[in-house]
Formats: structure tokens, sequence, C-alpha cells
């Protein structure tokens, strides 16, 4: 479900069911991201707030799992069940993200690991933060993606199953609640 949700929300009325709060505008998709299709190299450009901090504007470029951890490590953990999707990417934060050659955002990284268990899914997510303009990253910014991630994905976690259901590419899955 996860995965279907990064190919299909594309819109600030979509950023919002994900997290009303926080989230202030979907500002769109590069070219690479294909609706239902793939995100993987595609970058996001949004405008979202972290807890008490004030809303800022995003740079979020997807990549491929495989790229993110030790060669056939990602491989290994979705065949043994350890792992059932992972969302890895580059993010930069502020009006002027600064970018390289290849269009990744400099200020860090981040990775949302999903394992699928008899109960549901468990979610484990890591950001790595680089300094910008020589100054550490405050203890606040931290604090803030910390009460942002897991408000969105709590958001997310109560409205994605009708959302994936209601898709009819997804009907065949749908449980039969009586």
């Amino acid at each position: 479900m996860l995965d279907w949700w990064f190919k299909e929300f594309d819109t600030t009325q979509h950023l919002l069911l994900w997290h009303p709060t926080d989230h202030v505008e979907h500002c769109g998709w590069s070219p690479q991201w294909q609706k239902g299709q793939s995100y993987v190299g595609a970058t996001i450009r949004a405008v979202e707030a972290l807890g008490n901090i004030p809303p800022v504007a995003a740079v979020i470029r997807f990549h491929d799992p495989e790229e993110a951890f030790s060669p056939g490590a990602y491989t290994a953990a979705r065949q043994s069940g350890n792992a059932s999707l992972a969302v890895v990417a580059r993010i930069g934060f502020g009006d002027h993200v600064a970018l390289d050659s290849a269009g990744d955002p400099q200020q860090g990284a981040m990775a949302h690991v999903v394992r699928d268990t008899p109960f549901g899914a468990v979610l484990r997510s890591c950001f790595l933060l680089a300094p910008v303009d020589g100054r550490s990253v405050a203890d606040e910014i931290g604090l803030g993606l910390l009460q942002h991630c897991h408000s969105e994905f709590g958001y997310l976690s109560r409205c994605l199953p009708s959302l994936y259901w209601a898709d009819p590419a997804n009907r065949a899955d749908v449980p039969d609640m009586w």
C-alpha cells in the first residue's frame, strides 16, 4: 500500500490526508515521476512544517533502495521477509536547496523501511542530516522530524487502506469486513 501511495499522491489534498496540519502545499513532481508506475528517480517539491517548526520548502529526490544499502542487502531482506519495502531519498529544506550534479539535495538522506507482519506493518524511519553553512543541525530539527514522521504515518495508516482498495487495480485483496 505504501508503494502504491508514493506512485499515486499528486495534490495538496493528498498531502493533507497524509498530515492535515504539517503538510501545507504540494508544489509538484519532476517529469521522472510516473503516476501509478514509479517515483524512483523523481523529485517532489512541497511545503511542510515539522511539528513546532514553521512551514518550509522541501525537496525530496527518491532513489532505488538497492543504492542505499550494501549490495544485495535490500533484495535479501525482501526475500527473507525482513523488509517489504524501502523508500529512500535525498532531502533538502529551504528556498535555495543546494543540489549536486545529479540533482540530489545535499542536506540529508532518509529511509523508510517497512516490514509486513500478520498484524499489520512495522515502519522504521531514519534521517541523516548534514550541517548547513557550517552550522550543526539543531536538536529541534531532529525532534521535529521525529514528531512529524510519527504523526504523518499515523494519519496515513488510518486512511491508506480505504484509498488503496478504492483503486480498481487493488480490488482483488479487499478484506471481507463481515
